[in-house]
């Protein structure tokens, strides 16, 4: 038996042996055919040879590189913005997805799709001519996209956000071309909870929320100012690294108080007056409830709500949900750590933070969150809440804030000044107050003159202008 064994496993070896044998001696020859038979790039050099891919072989027992699981194969990955990648789709990949012949035979790496986008896009001037550009190059290839974005970032920025995002959401009827995000109104009241199962991913990790009522200094744009959301999104996702399938870009359309909004045929929401009241507060409780439910890790961002509103939403709703106001807490931490570094430039410690003398320009939501931040961090530096707010000096359309004008709201009265009059110019408020910290938070552009700069100069020495919104 032992015998008939030993038979039996030399003969399944041997044809084995000579298997190897044969293959090992063809091995240079096997090579040499698949290097002249190999898909090649436009220059003329192979595939596998080209940077790309020896870069991502390189990487093999390096790091490890989670594989993207895809629903679907063949024109449905071409057609989904999340998963095309245009021409640089591996030969590999054409085969295993079923995508061979439903792309161009050509490989062009990522690079050379990018070089030819940017080339395109450079000879275009009109920058609101560039977002279409974009927003199409988005539609249709998120992954090349938020590659050139994240590449070009300096470049791009303005383009996708401010300042041309406020020209676009002026125009967003007219340039309208494909639904992105989600849209909730007030003809949505009582179906939020079934309707948000109509997006169509199960995880998302930010969502940017805007009900269009103050829109950069544009004021009430209703739900044209859907553009801020994407916008916004697309730098978090370039800038960030967040992954762009699990953000998700919404509206509150409550309707507008802008007349001439409601009468453009090209208008895009609902024809009514802006909700206001209980009326209010309702629609946006059944949609925190909404999004809560399907999204619980969610982490809800309100952007460009009125004063009036803003702040009501984050105390009504930051100790419930995963939520913050861009407007005055974003703005608020990226102005505190400015002036924190300002201080260190100039030799001080954070602690000389409540000593300095600072003029806000603007009385919205974001000047005196900044004014609030700012307010918390002179606190926490052992100031006295009582003395840091006296630093304070608000300045609005009409003039410094006083504390015997009329019509103020409860946050803006908190920095009503009674040592000075009530309207004082900006110019006249440096000359009387001298500044050491001056910052512009203003939708209008323009309000720091030579004039402005130079009697902040003539009261301190290293005053700190940061003209952030102006």
């Amino acid at each position: 038996q032992s015998t008939w064994g030993h038979l039996v496993r030399f003969r399944m070896l041997r044809p084995l042996r000579s298997l190897v044998a044969v293959r090992a001696a063809s091995a240079g020859a096997a090579a040499r055919a698949l290097s002249a038979k190999a898909p090649r790039l436009p220059d003329g050099t192979p595939y596998f040879k080209a940077p790309e891919t020896q870069a991502r072989l390189s990487a093999v027992g390096r790091t490890h590189r989670r594989p993207r699981i895809v629903n679907g194969t063949g024109a449905r990955l071409i057609y989904d913005p999340l998963t095309n990648k245009g021409t640089s789709w591996s030969f590999a990949e054409r085969d295993r997805l079923h995508i061979r012949g439903l792309v161009p035979p050509c490989y062009f790496p990522a690079r050379m799709q990018m070089e030819r986008l940017l080339r395109t896009l450079r000879r275009i001037e009109s920058p609101i001519e560039k977002y279409n550009f974009l927003a199409g190059l988005q539609d249709r290839n998120e992954v090349i996209f938020y590659r050139l974005l994240s590449e070009n970032i300096t470049e791009l920025a303005p383009i996708i956000y401010t300042p041309t995002v406020g020209e676009v959401c002026v125009k967003f009827g007219d340039i309208f071309r494909r639904p992105r995000g989600m849209y909730f109104s007030a003809n949505d009241q009582y179906e939020m909870s079934s309707m948000i199962y109509n997006w169509p991913h199960r995880e998302v990790d930010v969502i940017v929320v805007t009900d269009g009522s103050r829109i950069l200094g544009l004021g009430d744009l209703g739900i044209n100012g859907m553009g801020i959301p994407i916008g916004k999104l697309s730098l978090y996702v370039a800038g960030g690294g967040i992954n762009p399938a699990r953000t998700m870009p919404c509206i509150l359309d409550v309707g507008t108080d802008n007349e001439a909004l409601r009468n453009d045929p090209l208008y895009l929401g609902i024809r009514q007056p802006r909700l206001r009241g209980p009326e209010f507060v309702d629609l946006v409780d059944e949609f925190m409830r909404a999004v809560h439910f399907r999204y619980p890790r969610a982490l809800i961002q309100f952007e460009d709500f009125s004063m009036e509103n803003a702040r009501m939403l984050l105390e009504r709703y930051r100790n419930r949900y995963l939520c913050f106001n861009d407007d005055i807490q974003g703005t608020g931490a990226s102005a505190l750590a400015g002036v924190l570094c300002a201080l260190r430039k100039k030799g001080l410690p954070p602690s000389a933070l409540a000593a300095e003398r600072i003029v806000v320009l603007g009385a919205g939501s974001a000047g005196l969150g900044v004014a609030d931040t700012l307010l918390m961090g002179m606190v926490q530096e052992g100031g006295d809440a009582v003395a840091a707010r006296r630093a304070f000096y608000v300045v609005d359309n009409k003039g410094l804030l006083g504390a015997a004008r009329e019509g103020l709201n409860a946050d803006q009265r908190a920095y009503g000044r009674a040592d000075l009059p009530d309207g004082l110019s900006l110019l006249e408020t440096i000359r009387r107050v001298r500044p050491t910290i001056l910052l512009g938070l203003s939708g209008v552009g323009g309000l720091f003159t030579e004039e402005v700069v130079r009697a902040m100069a003539a009261g301190t020495p290293a005053p700190v202008i940061f003209p952030m919104y102006s």
